[in-house]
């Protein structure tokens, strides 16, 4: 009868009933999101998706009841399981329990969430619903371009800092390409020493606002209404509330109100993350109540399709209007063979906002474009689970919001790139002008050579203010250098006319008065525009340095007719 009593009593004591799981106390510890890697090893993991758990406590947990969830499930653990302390185990399909039950002990679940392989929230529930754990990870945590494609796990490092993220997390070191059952490869001390940062703010309506931090808060110094102020009108809040699973995002709720076409900044105070460092100087954004974006509201701004041996394409976008935009509200699309739209993509998942001249880069891997071009803004970045076909050659780049409607569109072509760079390759195009037409050939020039032949998340290499033409035709600058620096690569003849209908032919001679180019012959003017000459012969090829001559002749069926001749100068770089 003791006997039966002990027993009894270790069993509810390890049962949690006695001592409910806190917090923390049980933590995943490794992910196999990815496990079919490209590289082939002999001793390489099951090709199974899998978490492991590992209990930080100082107490016996038994699991059952308890839940691993995603954004689109949830897997309960029904069989009885004391994890112990200090102890792991491997959360698996009931199909993949036989091949990773020789690494540790392993439980099959039902519905077992399907891992994104670039990322997603994963939280572990307690039978009593409390949430004892959640991750939030991406594809860039694996911090090693190779690993990044499959077949290793992520460990973390430091599970006494388990509310940390990137930083506390790397790809498995071990030859097999990772450690379920077992302690992480990369396990180490790694102390948090960061305070968090504020990273962004959505309003959902003109009564609140959500603000994103870099890494789960203190739930005490997050709640506290006074840690907040908005600015112009709404001071501080009414209320904060921080919101599960990650515990990263707080709402707060306002009097007075938002409005519309406004600009607001939140500034943070006294906040803390897990560990207890308080906020630093990343403790203030911008937010605004957004609104759809209609036609030449943004627009497509630079477009690298042909990217670098082992690079990732590119499409950059600009808010060139007055609003506050949501991301989530707008995609990247290609055309298939038959003009349909293909293979849209949208470019947050999440809300997230674009204000008056932002730049946003959305690419399949934000590491790697990083890594090849200088990024003045890494955090303007939208890194998709796949990006539309843009092949090398040509191809069509559309945006459009989520009521489908065509914001902007570029057919591009190779041809468009600087005629004297021998390979595109890595070599990104640049809008010239945010106001001249999209599909405008010449309004569009490769990223010059200082610039790192690109410029994602800034002002273009090639970028050119819209000049107001004084006049019917004259040059937009009598010096120019077409060496690809980015600093006046070509030369603009602009035009002006106040009625329509003018017929243009521009030809450019040498000083012995011999033609070397013929811009354009009967070209179809409209008010306002321009042609572009980069400085090369009717055959492509490169011109002596020197002067030459700009003859445009101008005339309309009204019998009205206009010639200017202006000297212009090619000039060059100093050997």
């Amino acid at each position: 009868m003791k006997t039966s009593l002990l027993v009894a009593c270790l069993l509810v004591l390890s049962d949690g009933v006695a001592g409910q799981a806190s917090r923390n106390d049980v933590v995943i510890d490794e992910i196999m999101a990815d496990p079919l890697g490209a590289v082939r090893r002999p001793d390489k993991l099951p090709e199974s998706e899998f978490i492991e758990l590992k209990n930080r406590s100082l107490r016996s947990v038994n699991l059952i009841g308890w839940r691993v969830s995603d954004a689109s499930g949830t897997a309960f653990i029904n069989s009885n399981f004391i994890l112990q302390p200090d102890s792991f185990v491997i959360i698996t399909s009931n199909g993949a329990v036989a091949a990773l039950s020789v690494f540790g002990a392993t439980l099959g679940v039902a519905n077992f969430p399907s891992l994104d392989n670039n990322g997603e929230w994963i939280s572990l529930r307690s039978k009593e619903g409390n949430l004892i754990h959640a991750v939030e990870y991406h594809q860039s945590w694996y911090q090693d371009a190779v690993k990044m494609e499959g077949g290793w796990t992520l460990e973390m490092i430091d599970p006494g800092n388990a509310c940390t993220g990137m930083s506390n997390w790397k790809a498995s070191i071990h030859t097999r390409g990772g450690t379920p059952g077992t302690r992480n490869s990369v396990y180490g001390t790694n102390t948090d020493v960061l305070p968090p940062a504020l990273s962004g703010a959505f309003a959902p309506d003109s009564m609140s606002i959500i603000l994103h931090f870099d890494e789960p808060l203190d739930s005490v110094s997050a709640v506290n209404p006074a840690n907040y102020f908005v600015s112009d009108g709404p001071g501080f809040p009414q209320a904060a509330t921080a919101l599960a699973p990650l515990f990263n995002k707080i709402l707060l709720r306002l009097n007075p109100y938002l409005q519309s076409g406004k600009l607001y900044t939140v500034r943070v105070k006294a906040v803390k993350d897990c560990s207890g460092t308080e906020i630093g100087a990343m403790n203030e954004v911008r937010v605004g109540l957004a609104r759809l974006a209609d036609s030449g509201d943004v627009v497509i701004n630079e477009l690298l399709f042909n990217p670098k041996p082992g690079g990732f394409d590119y499409v950059e976008v600009y808010n060139r209007s007055n609003h506050t935009l949501d991301l989530k509200d707008l995609s990247i699309a290609n055309r298939a063979a038959n003009r349909m739209i293909s293979s849209l993509r949208q470019l947050s998942a999440d809300n997230r906002l674009l204000f008056p001249g932002d730049y946003l880069v959305a690419t399949e891997n934000a590491v790697m474009v990083k890594d090849q071009y200088h990024t003045k803004n890494p955090e303007a970045f939208a890194e998709l689970k796949g990006m539309p076909s843009y092949p090398d050659d040509k191809g069509i780049v559309v945006l459009l919001n989520s009521m489908g409607k065509r914001i902007d569109e570029v057919a591009y072509d190779e041809k468009w790139h600087f005629k004297l760079i021998a390979n595109n390759e890595g070599v990104a195009l640049e809008r010239i002008d945010f106001n001249k037409a999209s599909q405008d050939a010449n309004n569009w020039f490769s990223a010059a050579t200082d610039a790192g032949y690109g410029t994602p998340t800034y002002q273009n290499s090639q970028f050119k203010a819209a000049e107001q033409v004084q006049g019917a035709v004259s040059l937009g600058s009598r010096i120019f250098s077409p060496d690809n620096d980015g600093f006046d690569d070509f030369v603009t003849v602009n035009y002006r006319f106040t009625e329509p209908g003018y017929v243009c032919n521009i030809t450019i001679f040498d000083v012995n008065g011999i033609p070397v180019r013929y811009l354009t012959r009967n070209a179809i003017c409209g008010l306002t525009g321009y042609f572009r000459w980069d400085g090369l012969d009717e055959k492509s090829r490169k011109l002596n340095l020197g002067m030459y001559i700009m003859l445009a002749e101008v005339f309309n069926l009204k019998g009205k007719s206009k010639k200017v001749k202006e000297v212009v100068t090619l000039a060059g770089r100093l050997r």
